[in-house]
């Protein structure tokens, strides 16, 4: 049986689009994950296309199912929310009024709460919002309404 693609990245047996397998991006230093932009989409899949980069995978329900059942990419995502939570407690340019980090957030609050679960996904808001206080608040109001509705639809 062959795993759907996103499942396979996940499981670390299969590339991403670029040819790049989990466990090179989970070795990605900060700057790289600052930089680069086409990785979180395989890292954080969602139902629905990415409007920052054509071509992205798009997450079947099939492969959701597949994935929430398949213990090597569950495995995975969890490496992939621990290097992402490792990037924005290290890091703290994101903690702006508006930084394109924030649709990451939105993205892997989504897709943790629909692969990983409610409380995934809540425990990973309350480390960025509360990084966001200790920096004095400075993310705008409308980033804010996104993760929370993000965390919402668990």
């Amino acid at each position: 049986m062959s795993l759907h693609p996103v499942q396979a990245f996940l499981a670390g047996t299969g590339p991403d689009g670029a040819g790049r397998f989990l466990r090179e991006v989970l070795a990605f230093d900060d700057a790289h994950i600052e930089g680069v932009h086409d990785f979180i989409q395989w890292c954080f899949p969602l139902h629905e296309a990415s409007l920052a980069v054509p071509g992205a995978p798009v997450l079947a329900r099939a492969e959701a199912e597949a994935i929430r059942q398949d213990p090597a990419a569950l495995s995975g995502l969890r490496a992939a929310l621990g290097r992402m939570t490792r990037f924005y407690a290290e890091t703290g340019g994101w903690l702006r009024s508006h930084d394109h980090n924030h649709l990451r957030i939105t993205r892997i609050l989504s897709a943790v709460a629909d692969l990983l679960g409610a409380e995934a996904a809540g425990e990973f808001h309350a480390f960025v919002t509360a990084r966001n206080a200790a920096a004095g608040a400075p993310i705008n109001d409308a980033s804010l309404r996104y993760w929370d509705a993000a965390l919402n639809r668990a």
